[in-house]
């Protein structure tokens, strides 16, 4: 007989519009940049104010097309705007450190792309700087602010899934191999756990918490970072993680959680709105994304969010704490490790 609940939870997210508005800068107007700040304007009341670039034509190119007030040719231009109140940074991995203490040490809040940083050690630093300056600091884990995300969330809490026993995530997209990409050069922070699995790793320590150790395998591109891999996270025997991650591979992009009671589904790919089952001895219940947004569309969530804890003179985000940041960033490490990346 089938124990789900009569209806699934509300979601909890913050509302993308009706609530406090900062004045949002942007380092770095790169692809995803352009992606955030177009469903940011279309989709929240925040506005971004001012973009920086190294490229003075990229930045007044990108502010024209976003409607953007300022633009300027120096970072350091854009984090003293005192009519910046917050600074998102979509630089690559390797740029992170130095733009988020650029931003934290001119007192602007900060919320840095994923991963935080390339190691646990520079991450510590950002989140040290911070703490420090008291400003609002979070990564933009965007996934754990989606409106599905949170009724998960809230089925956990309630206890509705039984005690759980695995979590397994995957996310997997072939790149063409350039030792000079961001994708496969160390340099510049390449490899499939720190662009995607990071996101899988996320989803095993959302659901599971820290785990007791973990087991890393899988493979090395010629230039020496891990070009995919599966991490087997152990929680003292209670519970099992999958993690997986690929730059040469299709993968099917998703996530589940399965307890002794009942299991969830997440769709492809679990990381972007869309919907989820909620199953139990052949009966289930389904979510969908209640605004019909899709991918990138669903990165302006975490932005109202952001708005709101920095409204609220909150200096993290109690759904993606820093320190859950620097967890996944340990286990990154670590498995980097294990599997000789450089």
């Amino acid at each position: 007989m089938s124990r789900l609940p009569v209806a699934l939870p509300p979601a909890e997210n913050v509302p993308l519009r009706g609530g406090p508005i900062v004045r949002w800068g942007v380092l770095a107007p790169g692809a995803i940049a352009n992606d955030w700040v177009e469903t940011v304007h279309a989709n929240t009341d925040q506005h971004v104010v001012a973009v920086a670039s190294r490229s003075a034509s990229r930045a007044e190119a990108f502010a024209a097309r976003h409607g953007i007030d300022r633009w300027y040719s120096s970072y350091e231009a854009l984090v003293n705007d005192d009519e910046v109140d917050v600074v998102y940074i979509a630089a690559p991995h390797t740029e992170h450190l130095r733009l988020a203490l650029l931003a934290i040490g001119a007192g602007k809040h900060v919320l840095v792309e994923k991963p935080l940083a390339v190691s646990e050690a520079e991450g510590i630093e950002i989140v040290a700087a911070a703490r420090a300056s008291g400003v609002f600091a979070m990564e933009a884990m965007w996934s754990r602010f989606l409106p599905q995300t949170t009724v998960i969330a809230r089925l956990l809490a309630d206890g509705a899934l039984g005690p759980v026993r695995m979590a397994s995530a995957d996310f997997g997209g072939r790149m063409d191999f350039d030792p000079t990409s961001r994708a496969f050069d160390p340099a510049l922070g390449g490899g499939a756990l720190l662009d995607v699995g990071v996101y899988s790793l996320w989803w095993t320590t959302f659901v599971l918490g820290e785990p007791a150790s973990i087991t890393a395998r899988g493979s090395l591109a010629a230039t020496g970072v891990d070009e995919q891999a599966t991490v087997l996270l152990d929680f003292a025997g209670a519970a099992v993680g999958v993690a997986t991650a690929s730059i040469v591979a299709e993968t099917p992009v998703v996530a589940t959680v399965s307890g002794e009671v009942a299991r969830v589904d997440v769709d492809s790919p679990f990381c972007a709105p869309g919907g989820f089952r909620l199953v139990s001895k052949g009966d289930e219940l389904r979510f969908d994304e209640p605004t019909g947004l899709r991918w990138r569309g669903g990165l302006c969530y975490q932005a109202s969010a952001v708005a709101a804890h920095i409204a609220e003179g909150r200096t993290e985000a109690p759904e993606h704490s820093l320190d859950t940041t620097l967890l996944v960033l340990r286990l990154i490490d670590r498995a980097r490790h294990q599997l000789g990346a450089v």
